[in-house]
């Protein structure tokens, strides 16, 4: 028998300490936070990777990710994952052993270099804790693409290697 996960109601709200309020999850944080297991804000910074790379390169796309596999950053990957169609049961993505947060998104003529801006990593790790990870992962949610990361666009060899950047 497998393990099912169970949700109920209050898991689809968080309570804002500050004000005391209870605040919805969006849906697609609900659905990322059932897929990973929980919600923090690498899972969430991951998902934006990931929209990002999908809007702007559709087709056929594979991923590098730079964070390597030690938690919590690696929770990056999952994220990305859910939300680029790169997954490592499809082979079209490959972790890197780098500790950044840091992905490349590409096809067979185009690079996407998606990295986190400096200070918001610090950030994170300085104020997340286990009490208000939901919350800091809901604000990054809310977060622009360009308030959190350095996007870098060019174009890419077939086999992912970088011909040129722009």
């Amino acid at each position: 028998m497998g393990c099912v996960l169970r949700y109920s109601a209050k898991d689809s709200y968080v309570r804002n300490r500050s004000s005391n309020v209870m605040v919805e999850l969006p849906g697609e944080l609900l659905a990322l936070k059932r897929f990973h297991g929980h919600l923090g804000p690498y899972v969430v910074i991951g998902y934006k990777m990931g929209q990002i790379g999908r809007e702007r390169i559709p087709n056929r796309i594979s991923a590098v990710v730079f964070t390597g596999s030690k938690r919590p950053l690696s929770c990056t990957i999952d994220g990305i994952q859910f939300s680029s169609s790169c997954t490592l049961g499809k082979n079209n993505i490959v972790v890197r052993e780098e500790n950044q947060v840091k992905a490349e998104f590409f096809d067979e003529k185009r690079l996407l270099s998606v990295e986190l801006v400096e200070g918001i990593r610090e950030r994170i790790d300085a104020t997340t804790t286990k009490d208000n990870e939901e919350l800091v992962a809901l604000d990054l949610f809310t977060a622009s693409y360009s308030e959190l990361f350095r996007i870098t666009e060019g174009e890419s060899a077939q086999s992912g290697r970088v011909l040129k950047l722009r």
